[in-house]
């Protein structure tokens, strides 16, 4: 638990590389995660070879991690394989839908997570890249993803050349309902947000950004609904296009 707590986000690697064994053993140990109907509807593409991971960049807006780290994964919902395996064993495969992907997904993060905190229990760093789901179509391609394949979670993984302070978190009363959801008042929220709210790093981001809050960094500048949109409509397609819908 305590490797947990201290956990923080690491963008920077050392040049050491990661021994496949151990590679394996973690991603062995990882598939103990929980998964719907025990048929791990994921798959994880590893990319360790230089010219890959520059093919990849773009779909990651070329974060620098992407191809300074030594390790590269990409966590797939994928229910290709068991339609195979049902194509295979006389059996109709009805996968081709959201509920599906649904599933897939969760199954795929929940390996994901597994992972992260196994790997940073072995000394490892690692960063979790949301960016996966901007250009799923990029990845698709690069990685020659079949139809019910879909990149879901990309992670960074190395031996941290770092040590950056850790990011701030909501309190614990801010995420947990008892018995059924309390909606918010304003009091709640100037209470929950003003510890986030009062960080230098954070008013340097309001300044800096000639904004009046760092709501408004968030909604205005950072996750903007123009992004949003056009990153949700070009996901649908993805989806669309893998089969899922």
């Amino acid at each position: 638990m305590e490797n947990v707590k201290q956990r923080r986000t690491i963008r920077k690697y050392a040049t050491q590389d990661i021994a496949p064994d151990l590679l394996d053993e973690l991603l062995e140990t990882s598939c103990r995660a929980s998964t719907m109907g025990n048929l791990q509807l994921y798959s994880v593409v590893v990319t360790r070879d230089k010219k890959m991971k520059e093919r990849l960049a773009p779909a990651h807006f070329n974060q620098p991690m992407v191809t300074n780290a030594p390790v590269v994964l990409t966590f797939c919902a994928d229910f290709h394989r068991t339609s195979v395996w049902c194509e295979e064993r006389k059996a109709v495969p009805g996968y081709n839908n959201f509920l599906s992907f649904i599933n897939a997904s969760t199954d795929a993060l929940l390996i994901a997570q597994t992972f992260c905190t196994l790997a940073e229990e072995k000394g490892l760093g690692i960063c979790y890249l949301g960016t996966t789901v901007y250009n799923p179509d990029l990845i698709i391609e690069t990685l020659k993803l079949p139809k019910l394949v879909m990149p879901v979670a990309t992670v960074t993984v190395g031996y941290p050349a770092e040590h950056p302070a850790q990011p701030d978190r909501l309190p614990l009363e801010a995420i947990m309902h008892e018995e059924e959801y309390h909606d918010y008042t304003r009091a709640d929220i100037d209470r929950l947000y003003a510890y986030k709210e009062s960080l230098p790093e954070n008013d340097f981001f309001v300044k800096e950004n000639n904004k009046e809050t760092l709501a408004q960094v968030f909604a205005e500048v950072r996750y903007t609904k123009k992004d949003n949109e056009s990153m949700s409509e070009t996901f649908l397609n993805t989806l669309k296009k893998q089969g899922f819908i």
